[in-house]
């Protein structure tokens, strides 16, 4: 607690540091105010505090940047290992990430039993929560939450037979090591097969690579399939449901009215991609017919209800917290939940009758919301249509679909979208300009085209209505004080900031310091660029600028979307958060026994890390998944010249990304060319010592590509010039010239 004479009164820096430094547990800004008494404009003021006293190293934020704590004490929630006893026979862990020169703190595991299973041993790993127990020296006190997988004992591969055996080459591109496998352990794999191994422990090979045994033949590396298989094994994403889980989504049965409100004569459509599976909102609008509401819209967003379907603490709920989320590859999905459930009863599909939880929004002609209303409901989908489809209706071109949909449903649904777009307008949210490119595979899986993404009307309709109703979830819940998901984006770090004004500068333009922070000041600064030559470098440096997104039942508002608070509530099928927004409401509007717990309540941090770590882990097999896919297809282009564009400057070269494909590849530094090139990271280049020449992020240059491993995903690119390829100092003696060139220019 503060000091009583301070309740009341705004600390300075010392009291806040000693106020964070002594308070027991995890600590938050909200933590703060309601200690001081903090309220209203003041705390923009304390956050602005808290990031001073972060940049000046007093005080650090948890992974999940939400809690607080002193700099020099470990974040409250960490990874850590066994790390033997003391001579007590006390157990002791130790970090996981420690990285420092200096020997770790002192941290005993709790005798407080949190979690179920045995005591942790040699090679184990947990998530621990540490509590400090005194700060000099550090001693802490770990409480175990939950074991963890131990370091890999597996590896996938593609597998080459010899006489002997075979061996195993890695498919992970950051490895290129090679396993030997016994004749013995082949298991039937066979040439160019992929394939998941064990390690074994053996004495016969003491020399030469590792020993694994085959432990599952996935088939042809070459097929179609075996490139997201690779990704989905290689990020240890679940995509094999148990069969518990499976019979409780076939035991699922429909729902009928009930209590639910009956929006089935409603004419609600959905709005998807071309080769969406499931389709988990619909929308609907009119002319507000109040007549104190001229020209004004009534909306409504209907939600599959999964909520219903997917209760707290059942094995469909366990399954789904432990996915995060669905994960989206080219060729297939991995689902959060079974198809029993995400393609059939909880997906809207047309003339089908289905459960949902659904949100009458009122707005006046300038977009700007009067009062909302959620509901629990039933409805029936009166059509499902593509954005393209939906477009090409708008524009004139109708078919038998979309031709009784246009005037009472498309039209309405699109003035709707013209007054949220003035809303919209007046609140200048980010407004990124970066290509978004989608993979096109044939009939067999295989990529016959890498292809940009339109941005229509339609897309940014869908967008509009779904960012209201994640609105109208966060007040509702706030409203009501039941605990929020929200979905955060801070803005930008003092640092980081910082850094992209030293970058404007260089091409004479200014970010303002010293005012609060706004993406209207980005866009600004996006609108002088464009259609120029730096378009799209300031584009990429701006997008590094801002934070990562994450989930946590803290409000620090989403500073991309210009939005004081926010929480997802559109995408239930897809994303637990979603799903928590959903029982959230249930509680708060008494919709039924199966809203959000107590205990979900109480745990809503730690899940919210949860779902933020299986979100990133879906991104990053998404992303390595897309960079298989393409060199895939650039594999019977290698030999070719391209036109790219550098996408990333760093000190062992550059990262370039081809045009018009996107595949990004590397050339390295020692292949630029006949000079020595250092990083200038200020301003996103490589300078050439002694000829002077540069090489920036956002230029575009004319490339080779010598290498397209499908496999692993990596290009490898070469520089060309008018002359021919580019090479680096042709041997060592050149290259210890160039050194002593360099050490008699620094020593003058």
């Amino acid at each position: 607690m503060a000091p009583k004479d301070r309740v009341g009164q705004f600390p300075d820096k010392e009291q806040l540091l000693d106020f964070i430094k002594n308070f027991k547990g995890k600590i938050t800004k909200r933590d703060i105010s309601r200690a001081f008494g903090i309220k209203g404009p003041d705390k923009v003021l304390l956050k602005k505090m808290l990031r001073e006293l972060t940049e000046e190293g007093f005080i650090a934020k948890d992974n999940s940047r939400r809690t607080l704590r002193p700099a020099d004490r470990l974040p409250s929630v960490q990874i850590v290992e066994y790390a033997g006893t003391d001579k007590n026979g006390d157990a002791l862990v130790r970090p996981v990430d420690w990285v420092a020169d200096s020997p770790p703190p002192t941290i005993y595991i709790s005798d407080k039993k949190r979690h179920k299973g045995p005591a942790l041993g040699k090679g184990d790993r947990a998530l621990a929560r540490l509590i400090p127990i005194k700060d000099h020296p550090p001693l802490y006190r770990a409480e175990i939450i939950r074991m963890l997988r131990a370091a890999p004992t597996s590896i996938m591969g593609v597998f080459h037979g010899t006489a002997e055996g075979g061996r195993i080459v890695s498919t992970d591109k950051k490895k290129s090591d090679e396993f030997w496998v016994d004749r013995d352990d082949v298991n039937g794999a066979k040439e160019g097969e992929l394939v998941t191994a064990e390690f074994v422990n053996s004495s016969k090979r003491r020399m030469g690579p590792r020993r694994a045994r085959v432990k599952e033949c996935l088939g042809d590396v070459s097929a179609a399939k075996s490139i997201s298989l690779i990704a989905i094994h290689t990020h240890d994403i679940p995509y094999i449901f148990p069969e518990h889980v499976l019979r409780a989504a076939e035991r699922a049965k429909p729902v009928d009215l009930g209590k639910r409100t009956d929006l089935r004569d409603i004419a609600l459509i959905t709005i998807d991609p071309a080769d969406a599976r499931d389709h988990d909102d619909a929308i609907w609008a009119e002319k507000d017919p109040d007549p104190k509401n001229k020209d004004g819209w009534h909306a409504i967003v209907a939600i599959a209800d999964v909520a219903h379907y997917v209760q707290p603490g059942s094995p469909l709920d366990k399954e789904a917290l432990k996915r995060g989320n669905s994960c989206y590859f080219p060729d297939r999905v991995v689902p959060m939940l079974p198809e029993a459930l995400s393609a059939d009863l909880c997906s809207l599909k047309p003339n089908e009758e289905r459960a949902c939880m659904a949100l009458h929004m009122w707005f006046d002609k300038n977009g700007t919301k009067l009062r909302h209303q959620f509901v629990r409901g039933l409805m029936k989908s009166h059509a499902n249509i593509n954005y393209e489809q939906a477009q090409r209706a708008l524009d004139g071109d109708i078919d038998e679909t979309t031709a009784p949909l246009l005037d009472d449903v498309l039209k309405p649904l699109y003035g709707a979208y013209k007054a949220l777009t003035e809303a919209r307008n007046k609140r200048e949210p980010l407004e990124l300009d970066l290509p978004e490119r989608k993979i096109e595979l044939s009939d067999e899986g295989f990529v016959k085209g890498i292809v940009v993404r339109e941005r229509l009307d339609t897309h940014k309709l869908v967008e509009e209505f779904m960012i209201s109703a994640n609105v109208c979830a966060a007040e509702e819940l706030e409203k009501h004080r039941v605990t929020a998901m929200y979905r955060v984006h801070e803005e930008p770090s003092m640092e980081k900031l910082d850094s992209l004004r030293d970058f404007l500068r260089t091409l004479d333009l200014s970010l303002s310091k010293g005012t609060v922070m706004r993406p209207s000041l980005f866009n600004g600064i996006l609108g002088r660029v464009k259609d120029g030559p730096h378009e799209h470098m300031v584009n990429e440096v701006v997008l590094r600028s801002q934070t990562q997104a994450y989930y946590s039942p803290d409000n620090m508002g989403h500073f991309g979307l210009a939005l004081a608070r926010y929480a997802h509530f559109t995408s239930p099928i897809r994303r637990y958060s979603d799903l928590l927004v959903h029982r959230g409401l249930i509680r708060a509007l008494n919709l039924g026994d199966d809203g959000l717990t107590d205990s979900e309540m109480n745990d809503m941090a730690d899940i919210g890390e949860q779902i933020s770590g299986t979100e990133r882990r879906a991104m990053t097999a998404e992303r390595d998944s897309t960079d298989r896919y393409m060199a895939s297809y650039l594999a019977d282009h290698v030999g070719s010249q391209f036109i790219g564009r550098i996408s990333g400057v760093t000190r062992f070269g550059l990262f370039v990304s081809l045009e018009p494909s996107g595949g990004d590849g590397l050339i390295p530094i020692s292949q630029i060319g006949n000079d020595y090139y250092v990083l200038d990271a200020e301003h996103h280049r490589l300078v050439g010592e002694r000829y002077g020449q540069e090489f920036r992020l956002g230029d575009k240059i004319d490339v080779c590509l010598t290498e397209a491993n499908r496999f692993t995903g990596g290009l490898k690119l070469d520089l060309v010039t008018e002359g021919g390829l580019k090479t680096g100092p042709k041997n060592s003696q050149e290259r210890l010239k160039q050194k002593k060139r360099r050490h008699s220019r620094k020593r003058t």
